[in-house]
């Protein structure tokens, strides 16, 4: 049994200064690879908006291909499927660009031992009505056959049951019979069970800044957007029962912090893994603004 922390996206501006030293700030190209002396996973979030070509993936795998102890790649789904397609309706398309992203990104990756999880964050706009879960069944069964470790987060509460409290029962067979996972949550506003649906858990920290997600910011607020939130140990400590009954539901869980503004989503991560007693190479986090991005370029 495994745990795997990591956090949402390594290519960040505003963590030169803060985890990545200043001399790194005009080379974005090693970013990657300093990320990965302290992680052994990272989960992609650009692939949403740009489904990569080839040669971002060879570049992805080049990078830490050989690492010692491993690496792992998740990667979130591309907004063409799990934000357009499948909220129209449209299955030739949500199969289509499947299909694609399946051969120029997860297929290369697993073949090179680096994929972990494949990440369906679907669409808010998204409910649970009509022909959906039966679109959602078959953009699944389109991967399934390639053995990746599926998971999938809810974002509309049509997707609960009557109690609101656990995931809609034909929602969570199909999930079960394709031994996918249900994204485990820590966000603003929604906070969803901790049904086990497969043998592999996956967990995403947003950060809870309500009032940004769901409000307007205010002139005096500091805070660089809705990721910008540092949970406190407190808050960390309470997930460490939780993660621990999925570590022994599962053969992995797999963990992102996703509050990336100023680094403290790296911040968090190596808090969670001191909680959980996980052994890791960790630095000190400096989370006072040192410079403005336009100090080192673009």
């Amino acid at each position: 049994m495994t745990i795997l922390v990591g956090c949402s996206g390594w290519s960040y501006d505003d963590w030169v200064g803060r985890f990545y030293p200043m001399e790194l700030a005009k080379k974005k190209g090693d970013w990657l690879a300093y990320y990965a002396q302290f992680f052994d996973t990272v989960e992609i979030n650009s692939t949403y908006y740009h489904p990569p070509g080839e040669r971002q993936v060879q570049s992805w795998i080049k990078k830490v291909k050989g690492r010692e102890g491993g690496f792992e790649y998740s990667v979130k789904m591309p907004g063409l499927v799990t934000h357009q397609s499948l909220v129209e309706g449209d299955e030739e398309k949500a199969l289509f660009w499947t299909s694609s992203f399946d051969k120029t990104c997860l297929s290369p990756l697993a073949e090179a031992d680096l994929l972990g999880g494949v990440l369906f964050q679907l669409s808010p706009y998204f409910k649970n009505e009509g022909q959906a879960l039966s679109r959602l069944a078959e953009v699944l069964d389109a991967l399934v056959s390639g053995g990746y470790d599926l998971a999938v987060e809810f974002r509309h509460r049509s997707w609960m049951d009557e109690s609101q409290k656990e995931i809609d029962p034909e929602a969570s067979e199909i999930l079960r019979e394709r031994n996918v996972a249900n994204v485990l949550i820590d966000g603003p506003g929604y906070y969803y069970p901790g049904m086990m649906t497969a043998d592999h858990a996956y967990i995403r920290f947003h950060g809870r800044n309500y009032d940004i997600w769901y409000g307007r910011e205010k002139e005096d607020d500091h805070r660089l957007d809705r990721y910008d939130y540092l949970y406190k140990k407190d808050q960390l400590d309470r997930w460490v029962p939780r993660i621990k009954d999925a570590e022994l539901k599962t053969a992995k869980v797999r963990m992102f912090f996703n509050n990336h503004a100023r680094a403290k989503a790296v911040r968090n991560a190596f808090q969670m893994m001191d909680l959980l007693l996980i052994e890791h190479k960790s630095k000190e986090i400096n989370l006072q603004d040192q410079f403005t991005l336009g100090e080192f370029g673009k």
